[in-house]
């Protein structure tokens, strides 16, 4: 992601590897931010100018492969918003591990949203507050064991 969109506020982050048949986050995309080129099977591509970062691409994408990224939520914090499908769910306010898209702890986070909607087909996007240099690495958090 250009570093000058970067710093213009959220913005979704495509990491799609797989060719498949697969298009819900560019038919669920509000603003045309995100197209397939060409057959169905093309990896998505995102117009960074067009994104809001609204998130709503997260939920919607069946690889689990979209995450929202503000890397500039304060001069030392940045917010990384990913889709969650474990419980416990997690609660705004709670510390947390988190991950990268391996699993490993990368450092320590903070919950700062949660949202659930009948229109997410069971997927909470969660948002995470994470030490900025960290916003290109964190893609989740670590699983949260029953009574945490």
């Amino acid at each position: 992601m250009a570093e000058e969109m970067i710093r213009k506020g959220p913005k979704a982050v495509i990491e799609c590897t797989e060719d498949i048949p697969c298009n819900p986050c560019s038919t669920c995309c509000n603003f045309g931010a995100i197209t397939i080129n060409g057959s169905i099977s093309e990896l998505p591509c995102l117009d960074e100018e067009k994104c809001t970062g609204c998130g709503l691409c997260i939920p919607a994408c069946p690889g689990m492969a979209i995450f929202v990224v503000d890397e500039h939520y304060t001069d030392t914090e940045a917010l990384v918003s990913f889709p969650h499908e474990f419980l416990p769910m997690p609660v705004k306010g709670q510390a947390v591990k988190a991950t990268d898209r391996k699993g490993s702890v990368v450092c320590d986070g903070e919950i700062m949203k949660v949202v659930m909607s009948g229109k997410f087909d069971h997927t909470a996007v969660v948002t995470v507050k994470i030490p900025c240099e960290f916003a290109s690495t964190v893609r989740g958090i670590q699983r949260l064991k029953k009574g945490e």
